[in-house]
């Protein structure tokens, strides 16, 4: 096994957080590599693919944006739906995550794909990565967890694994031009939900639900699918399948051992409630790469607790709230909801924000 050149910050995972890490560290001056266990970067995409508004600036790179969105309507299970304001952006998530990477590269961050972490050694500050061309030891003197809800990096520390829901997401041809995501709230999609979100001459149509309760969402998917198509929104083709698991358990206990720095869904940054987690991993991403910078520069020795202590501060009380409404969603389990209960637990209605914690 050959050894490397130690480096200031070791990244593992080039999602959004990854990819925001590392242009930060290096464009602060650190040596960074950046290793990504695809063979290519954001490939295959497993999300909706929806960024609000403020991301927009990531969004420049050619074919990133896809479409504008106005708003979202939710749909509850007597059949009444309720319209809100929530601007956004439909993207092509691989060219996003790309395009993050290629801005950590022009800043001077080494990027390898294709490369698994095998283990770390947090005593020697090394870490084995399994490459194309064999074992490669890397020391570093921080490291940024950016591996997303199956964390090697936590795997290793021998943390508890994260919460998580399961879904499932189909590519289909819009029919019909749409400028909201529409959102289906019922006890099909057992503490989750299912959606629609338009991207120009397709739609991300997909649900996810909690496991523990259904093992199937291709029934209510296709369900779904059908009636869609019977009302000419959608065609009956599925260009494309995907799905995996998103994490809604919330903050990790903590978000720094040691220098070793959780991110974006490695952290448990996704919304227990929407999933929502883009935004939050661009931000810590971008606030880890600078509290590395001020760690290993600047000699600030609290430089890696305030960046919990941001991440906490910023996050905390909104994921608090989802959570206290998924516990709630957990106890009814595959209990059929009323429209009350529904507006309780889902973000579009005032009376998900009016009930104190």
């Amino acid at each position: 096994m050959s050894a490397l050149k130690p480096v200031d910050v070791l990244v593992v995972g080039l999602g959004p957080a990854g990819g925001a890490a590392a242009a930060a560290a290096a464009g602060a001056g650190l040596s960074v590599l950046a290793i990504e266990r695809k063979q290519q970067i954001g490939v295959p995409v497993q999300c909706a693919e929806f960024i609000p508004l403020p991301l927009g600036k990531y969004a420049q790179a050619d074919s990133v944006l896809q479409q504008r969105i106005s708003g979202m309507t939710s749909r509850l299970p007597s059949g009444a739906q309720a319209h809100s304001v929530l601007p956004g952006l439909m993207i092509d998530r691989a060219a996003f995550d790309q395009a993050l990477a290629r801005q950590a590269a022009e800043q001077g961050a080494e990027l390898w794909s294709g490369c698994r972490l095998l283990r770390i050694d947090v005593q020697q500050q090394c870490a084995v990565v399994n490459t194309p061309s064999g074992e490669r030891a890397i020391a570093y003197r921080i490291l940024i967890a950016a591996d997303g809800p199956h964390s090697s990096v936590a795997a290793s520390l021998n943390l508890s694994p994260l919460g998580m829901l399961y879904t499932r997401q189909y590519t289909v041809p819009l029919l019909r031009s749409l400028v909201d995501t529409e959102i289906w709230l019922s006890s099909d999609f057992p503490g989750g939900y299912a959606w629609l979100f338009p991207k120009g001459a397709y739609a991300n149509l997909g649900a996810g639900a909690d496991k523990r309760f259904t093992h199937d969402l291709k029934q209510p998917l296709d369900t779904l699918h059908r009636s869609l198509v019977a009302q000419g929104v959608v065609g009956a083709e599925i260009i494309s399948l995907t799905g995996g698991l998103i994490p809604v358990g919330g903050l990790r206990a903590e978000l720094v051992m040691g220098n070793i720095l959780f991110v974006g869904d490695a952290a448990g940054l996704t919304h227990p409630i929407t999933g929502a987690g883009i935004a939050a991993a661009v931000a810590s991403g971008e606030l880890a790469g600078e509290a590395a910078a001020r760690s290993l520069q600047d000699q600030q020795a609290d430089a890696l607790l305030d960046y919990e202590n941001e991440i906490r501060e910023r996050y905390g009380p909104s994921l608090q709230r989802a959570l206290e409404r998924r516990r709630r969603l957990e106890v009814c389990g595959q209990t059929a909801l009323s429209d009350a209960q529904h507006r309780q637990a889902w973000i579009a209605f005032s009376e998900y924000y009016e009930e104190p914690l």
